[in-house]
């Protein structure tokens, strides 16, 4: 018989419950992700009055978006990592102090250069508040179900700016000028300048490590040029200046993995992967959201080019599935009070299948209705694993490496949406131009029939310039063909959700089983 001193068989104390004061600290650290998702939605309804009065082309305002999420995607890996060895609670005040100056410097632009060049700060900047919210989040509330209602509560605050976004910047852009769009951020920022020394304590990793810049500056490399690839390619389609741009980012984040996997202090610890928790979670927030962020372009899209809303009444329209995944992303957690996350996830998954097989049928005199109970149900479905999967994730990495795993669970999403939008806005663009190949009447003139050929945005001005009945035939058919896109768009998300739930459900539950066997010889 083997004797076991008390010691050996005492467990580990379970974590403290958090009190009001990390709940009045959670409140604090919602309000820099809902502005996130908020200044994001004001800002493409600002875009006619900046191109208005900065004298801006097309081309400087798409920049004047894109700059911001180019340089947002590409810093958050290495703000992560800032924040594991500095502490993420100075990362947040830095960021907060950043962001906020930028902000200003954006509102009072006197020209498009000095616009753009401030989305850029505010992009830097912005990489530092997501990071910062997760792992503080995940350091208040060391309790795993309290931790995962709170994170909840950050992808709902997420959301909640998506929701409320056009109702604020309609309102303000109603009253104000454009600049009004910027300066939402200030009081925020300042808020959290006066609040987050008070309410939150320093939290690091626990080894003070040097930054190591070569591996920054490589992810850098690695994720602007792949995110403005895929970007060009849904603009303009696959050529030499859009394919170069991906191919390059893919040698910089292969260089960028041989030198981690090198190093005795590796920048990412990519053994992180070799938890299949880790890696199952990182998959499926990085597919959820790309046909989430892939549908959300496409909808917007049939909004305003095919039922003829405003971008003011198409944000209104799209407010309702910004509630599900509010619903979604908050109900989740108490539902693992209950039940396997990984269970949650993939019934999540299964529903937002059902959603995308709602919009597949979308057309027609109710393609309104559909459109909206489709996106609805997508989004309640996507809401849980928003949630769940983020929580999985942080959960799963040491305390050291926190900062480096919540920008992955940033990171992944993001290079996951812009995947969404460029493949699925491919299809949709193929498929248009499929059908309207030769479907132009003899009698239209070459502009409109070039314009008609291109895109349904091009065909919607043309046919402005255009007598009747041509301009009406033109542009049914473009609507048609559009539709029949969106239809295809949505059978491949249909899909690869359903083969997503799949992938959660079974991997999920092998990692369990595998963990629990672990746990058991330890």
């Amino acid at each position: 018989m083997t004797l076991r001193s008390p010691s050996d068989e005492a467990p580990e104390p379970a974590p403290e419950p958090a009190g009001r004061r990390e709940w009045i600290g959670l409140a604090v650290l919602a309000l820099p992700a809902l502005l996130a998702s908020l200044e994001l939605t004001v800002t493409n309804l600002a875009l006619p009055s900046i191109g208005r009065d900065l004298v801006a082309s097309s081309t400087q305002l798409l920049w004047t978006v894109d700059i911001y999420a180019f340089l947002l995607s590409g810093s958050l890996i290495t703000m992560g990592a800032w924040g594991d060895r500095v502490g993420r609670r100075r990362v947040l005040l830095i960021g907060a102090a950043g962001y906020g100056a930028a902000s200003l410097l954006a509102a009072y632009a006197v020209n498009i250069e000095m616009l753009i060049a401030a989305r850029a700060l505010m992009g830097v900047a912005g990489a530092t508040l997501m990071p910062s919210t997760l792992t503080l989040t995940a350091a208040l509330f060391a309790h795993p179900r309290q931790r995962a209602t709170a994170i909840g509560v950050i992808i709902a605050s997420v959301s909640g700016g998506t929701a409320i976004g056009p109702l604020v910047g309609g309102w303000l852009l109603d009253r104000f000028w454009w600049g009004s769009a910027f300066l939402l951020a200030v009081p925020v920022m300042v808020l959290l300048l006066l609040l987050v020394p008070v309410l939150l304590p320093e939290h690091r990793g626990p080894d003070r490590r040097r930054l190591d810049i070569r591996s920054a500056l490589l992810s850098i490399a690695a994720v602007l040029p792949i995110v403005y690839g895929v970007k060009q390619i849904a603009a303009g389609g696959a050529d030499v200046t859009a394919v170069l741009p991906v191919v390059g980012g893919i040698a910089m984040a292969a260089i960028f993995v041989d030198r981690q996997r090198r190093l005795a202090d590796p920048f990412i610890d990519l053994s992180l992967f070799r938890n299949r928790i880790f890696a199952t979670a990182a998959a499926t927030l990085a597919l959820g959201i790309f046909v989430l962020w892939g549908s959300n372009y496409a909808i917007a899209q049939y909004l305003q080019l095919v039922e003829g809303l405003t971008p003011l009444d198409a944000g209104l329209w799209t407010a309702p599935s910004a509630l599900g995944v509010i619903a979604g992303s908050t109900l989740a957690p108490r539902l693992a009070h209950r039940y396997e996350p990984t269970r949650i996830i993939g019934t999540g998954l299964v529903l937002s299948t059902i959603g995308y097989a709602v919009l597949t049928q979308v057309g027609g005199h109710n393609g309104l209705a559909i459109l909206v109970t489709g996106a609805v149900i997508v989004s309640a479905g996507l809401g849980p694993m928003m949630a769940l999967a983020t929580d999985m994730l942080i959960g799963a990495a040491p305390p050291e490496r926190a900062g480096a795993a919540a920008a992955i669970s940033t990171t992944a999403p993001q290079l996951g949406g812009a995947l969404g939008i460029a493949v699925l806005g491919s299809v949709i663009t193929a498929t248009y131009r499929r059908m309207v190949d030769g479907a132009a009447s003899a009698d239209a003139p070459d502009t409109a029939v070039t314009a008609f050929e291109d895109n349904l945005s091009a065909t919607s001005a043309a046919s402005e310039q255009l007598a009747e009945p041509l301009a009406t035939q033109l542009l049914n058919t473009a609507r048609d063909a559009f539709v029949t896109g969106f239809q295809l768009a949505a059978v491949i998300s249909a899909m690869l959700m359903a083969g997503t739930a799949a992938l959660i459900i079974v991997r999920g539950g092998q990692g369990r089983s595998k963990n629990v066997s672990d746990h058991t010889r330890d």
